[in-house]
């Protein structure tokens, strides 16, 4: 009944967990919400004043589909100051968010026959657009014992004669590694011999809480200009999720085939959500700064709260807002026997929404998102390892011997 390529294409799995936590909120039950990817902050009054001042200019029409010229103008000059990367506005597309932004990208760059190498845990979506695009992904896993560290000789290592892309995801969701701008060198360096391209997504790109050296467009721009391309969204950075605003920059042959693309689909993004976006990108920059810091208190705090149990190793993210710890040591064959079930579990008995490890490609760890007040946090930590300590399908934790 459905078409063939619907045979290998799932539906989002991080959008899953919300939709079943809003359903138990209809019935009155009180859930804390740790499976949201989105910030918890109110879009910058400079984005919304601009959104005002549109909507009073009856600034409601079409626009150019590749977006209005003073946000590609905006955006460029964005990359120009904090990267030292030299676009011209007609080298970028304004689209429906970062989503749209690496799915145009994949449509207009691969297709059947093709590779593109990412890595895992990642984000699902990047994955399902490959093979949305008829192209095969080939996942690189990560490892919790590197930090989930993308190493580069995994990468280079899985390029192949068919290889046409890498698309990598720094600061990454789910595990908030970040990529070091040497790893990416020798991956740019790489796949510039091999004519392959790289694509970076940069959603979480002003998300990072260590002093750690991440001009990876520029490590990009230097060593292969012709064959870069860079994806970014408003989402993350201004809390302007709902706002659907992202952008494509690279080569003019490939934005202009994602606005062909984009022409047959959904044409511009909302005119009044492009004006908002001007606005947050030139206006004050402190409220980002603002959420980068309460984002790293949050986090702190609650990676002590983790400590609590030893049985839930935790790498601390060095970005983005979600923990991915492992919890193998709580499952068993006789008990709760894969993430997944953990999560429904703790969903139904504890009231907790967080997403398995099963939708990054990860079983055995979970996405929790400190995307949330310390109240909420803490609560939520608190009903987890309550769950834990009580459920009769899970291993008792050993007493540490006295010493």
């Amino acid at each position: 009944m459905l078409a063939k390529r619907m045979e290998q294409v799932a539906s989002s799995p991080t959008l899953q967990v919300g939709l079943e936590a809003a359903r138990l909120r209809r019935t009155g039950v009180e859930v804390i919400d740790f499976g949201a990817g989105e910030p918890d902050f109110t879009t910058p009054e400079d984005a919304k004043v601009a959104a005002r001042a549109a909507i009073d200019a009856n600034f409601t029409k079409y626009t150019a589909n590749a977006g209005i010229d003073e946000l590609k103008a905006a955006i460029a000059n964005r990359y120009r100051v904090d990267y030292g990367v030299e676009y011209p506005a007609q080298q970028v597309i304004v689209t429906a968010g970062g989503k749209q932004a690496l799915y145009n990208t994949s449509m207009a760059l691969f297709g059947p026959g093709d590779e593109v190498v990412t890595h895992s845990p990642g984000w699902p979506s990047i994955t399902e657009q490959i093979k949305l695009a008829g192209a095969q992904a080939v996942s690189v896993r990560t490892q919790a014992a590197d930090g989930f560290r993308i190493l580069p000789e995994t990468i280079v290592s899985a390029l192949t004669a068919r290889t046409k892309g890498v698309i990598l995801n720094s600061p990454g969701n789910p595990t908030g590694a970040v990529m070091p701008e040497s790893d990416l060198a020798i991956i740019a360096d790489e796949a510039a011999s091999r004519g392959i391209w790289v694509v970076l997504d940069l959603c979480y790109e002003r998300l990072i809480y260590e002093e750690i050296p991440h001009n990876l467009p520029k490590i990009l721009n230097d060593r292969m200009p012709e064959r870069t391309v860079l994806t970014g969204s408003m989402s993350k950075t201004y809390a302007m999720t709902g706002w659907r605003c992202g952008w494509v920059i690279g080569p003019a042959p490939v934005v202009a085939a994602c606005g062909a693309i984009q022409s047959h689909t959904t044409s511009n993004v909302c005119s009044i959500s492009q004006r908002a976006a001007l606005g947050a990108l030139g206006g004050a920059q402190d409220c980002v700064q603002e959420m980068l810091e309460e984002y790293r208190s949050r986090r702190d705090q609650a990676a002590e709260w983790f400590t609590a149990d030893a049985r839930i190793r935790l790498v601390k993210p060095n970005g983005a807002f979600y923990f991915f710890p492992d919890i193998s040591g709580l499952l068993s064959p006789g008990g709760i026997s894969t993430s997944a079930e953990f999560a429904q579990e703790l969903l139904q008995q504890a009231h907790v929404a967080v997403t398995p490890g099963e939708a990054f490609g990860a079983p055995g760890f979970l996405r929790i998102s400190y995307a949330t007040s310390l109240e909420q946090l803490r609560e939520g930590i608190r009903r987890l390892l309550e769950f834990i300590n009580t459920s009769d399908r899970i291993p008792r934790l050993k007493p540490r011997p006295a010493l």
